[in-house]
């Protein structure tokens, strides 16, 4: 199977994560998964948790790479990767009832298939896979910043900020 990889360059600027969702939504739709469709969802939100973290955690610009299957095919899988120049491992924190952050890559392990990350060069690159056979988390309780309100994830309750 023929898979399409793209990649956007991130500065260091919180409002690269507004232009990294815009970029990613338009690349799903070149590749046959429409915006409306949970699967786009759940990648827009794992997109936004990605480069929000590379963002506020490192301060060094990234790399944000899509690999999309060229032809809709049940056995398929996206694979969202960002690559930064930190070498500062990715450390899953449990934000406490009050805090406004700290809960991305438990969204993360809770909405992706697979993920962990692999330093690389001078750096590290973040990964995880959706498989597009798996039918995605309900898209109501992810597709806005709103996605923490009722989703639980392994005895934790989010809310929304």
């Amino acid at each position: 199977m023929q898979v399409l990889q793209v990649q956007l360059e991130i500065r260091p600027d919180p409002a690269e994560v507004g232009r990294a969702r815009r970029w990613a939504r338009s690349r799903l739709a070149g590749s046959g998964i429409q915006a409306d469709e949970p699967l786009a969802e759940t990648l827009i939100l794992l997109v936004s948790e990605l480069v929000t973290n590379a963002v506020v955690h490192t301060g060094c610009p990234a790399v944000l790479r899509l690999s999309l299957p060229g032809v809709p095919a049940e056995a398929a899988t996206v694979r969202l990767e960002v690559a930064d120049a930190s070498t500062r491992a990715p450390v899953p924190r449990c934000g406490g009832d009050e805090a406004t952050s700290g809960r991305g890559l438990a969204l993360v392990d809770g909405l992706a298939d697979r993920w962990g990350w692999n330093p690389e060069g001078t750096g590290k690159r973040i990964w995880c896979e959706l498989d597009c056979r798996t039918p995605p988390v309900d898209a109501a309780k992810t597709a806005a910043p709103a996605a923490y309100e009722g989703l639980a994830y392994e005895g934790l309750a989010y809310e929304a900020v």
